[in-house]
């Protein structure tokens, strides 16, 4: 019998792994099992946060390079989307025992900041250290994708942000440094996600009803 308990799910992986996809899927399962569940994304996830993820899409499409937000502005509004999104969403439905499902976490942080802008590890993780406290995630997904399949999801998008107009070699860089980040740790789960079918989507509820003692 299930006894409810707060899960902290995380989703990881560049664009048109899937991850988007495939943490709707669970949603829905999860709900299905009447188990209070809540899924959101970074950045956003709330209004104040939302409003921040416009403001850092907008400004990458600027035309001329020094209108861009310099490396350490454009994270620092990541971090101020994340502040607003821990302490008004994630934080109060854990302490409701609810499951949080979310799409994008920390590591898309390191992934993409740390490795692919070379931002400064330390800055982040100071900031981290204030605005998130002893929140980490329980179970963190990540999905690996091949180039083809990854190519063939983001030309289906009928609209399109700052990260799905990335040339490939940023993808693999960033799969690559998502990989690094996951590699040995128990919580975390690398699952190939090119075929984005069925398979991948009971494997995924597998483990969570496992971490959940659900059947």
């Amino acid at each position: 019998m299930y006894k409810k308990k707060p899960l902290f799910i995380v989703f990881e992986g560049v664009e048109g792994c899937g991850k988007s996809f495939q943490s709707k899927k669970l949603y829905k399962k999860l709900k299905k099992n009447k188990i209070q569940t809540i899924l959101t994304r970074e950045p956003g996830g709330t209004k104040s946060a939302e409003l921040i993820r416009n403001l850092i899409l907008k400004d990458y499409f600027k035309k001329t390079a020094k209108e861009k937000f310099n490396k350490y502005t454009d994270t620092l509004l990541y971090l101020a989307a994340r502040n607003e999104h821990v302490l008004n969403k994630i934080k109060p439905a854990l302490k409701k025992k609810n499951v949080v499902i979310c799409d994008r976490f920390i590591d898309s942080t390191i992934a993409y900041q740390v490795f692919g802008k070379k931002v400064k590890y330390n800055f982040i993780k100071s900031i981290h250290n204030q605005i998130l406290g002893n929140l980490k995630p329980d179970l963190t997904f990540v999905l690996k994708v091949s180039a083809k399949s990854s190519i063939k999801r983001l030309s289906k998008r009928k609209t399109k942000n700052r990260y799905d107009n990335f040339p490939q070699s940023f993808y693999k860089k960033a799969q690559t440094s998502f990989i690094k980040i996951a590699k040995n740790k128990k919580n975390y789960f690398i699952l190939d996600s090119s075929e984005n079918n069925n398979l991948l989507e009971k494997k995924i509820f597998e483990i969570t009803a496992k971490y959940l003692k659900i059947s």
